[in-house]
């Protein structure tokens, strides 16, 4: 069954600006789908703060064909030990809104088991390069209210040159996510998401763009100096 990764890892100062121009994981790599290879971004930093871009911490978001192509490249390739000292959670799809030609959608959509579970959201956008500017005036108090949001156990942005930008969070719960998304959650300023969003459909700010909702299966590894960001599966597993 295809699966899908997130990644995050700190790497060397050297080795992050030579991943700018070389994907370190390569697309020929057995078992791998596709990926996307990121800087990892803070969310609602100022646009021109070094606070904004966080060079040396690195995002990978990537589809699998199974869990033993994902395990072989984690044991077997250079790359993939670098992968396995930082921390990553392994999805499955449930859910999809916008279009990508890079994943490949399965028909086969995973469930959660109980209202309390938690979810997971990736978004990929590729940027009209004129849009940028309005889609960051949109933007940014969209990643406050994420960042901000107590129903968050983490949420991370990233970007990839020139023009890829991408958001990652995983919430407590299905219904406090989709209540941030329409403006109806206990939070200062409730609509921004919303607002953003009959914005982008007025006058879309991309390109190429998809979200993805994911039941998160399992997670591995340390990230911040703390290994455990989904405690459903410290609560529920035997």
């Amino acid at each position: 069954m295809n699966i899908f990764t997130y990644h995050l890892v700190e790497i060397s100062f050297s080795y992050a600006v030579k991943s700018l121009f070389v994907n370190p994981l390569d697309k020929e790599t057995p078992g791998l789908v596709h990926a996307e290879y990121m800087t990892a971004m803070k969310l609602g930093a100022p646009i021109f703060s070094p606070s904004r871009f966080l060079t040396r911490q690195m995002a990978v978001f990537a589809q699998w064909e199974n869990e033993k192509a994902l395990d072989d490249y984690l044991q077997k390739e250079k790359f993939g030990a670098q992968l396995n000292n930082g921390w990553h959670v392994r999805l499955a799809f449930m859910r999809q809104w916008g279009k990508t030609s890079k994943f490949k959608i399965q028909e086969h959509k995973a469930t959660l088991e109980l209202a309390s579970s938690p979810v997971v959201a990736v978004t990929i956008a590729r940027m009209k390069p004129w849009a940028i500017p309005r889609f960051l005036r949109w933007g940014r108090p969209v990643e406050k209210l994420v960042r901000d949001h107590n129903g968050t156990l983490l949420s991370m942005a990233s970007f990839k040159f020139p023009n890829t930008i991408s958001t990652f969070s995983i919430w407590k719960t299905e219904k406090e996510m989709t209540n941030m998304v329409h403006g109806h959650s206990k939070m200062a300023q409730p609509k921004r998401h919303a607002n953003a969003m009959k914005e982008r459909e007025r006058k879309s700010f991309h390109f190429d763009f998809v979200t993805l909702r994911f039941k998160p299966i399992s997670e591995f590894g340390s990230w911040q100096e703390k290994d455990t960001y989904i405690p459903y599966f410290e609560l529920h597993t035997t």
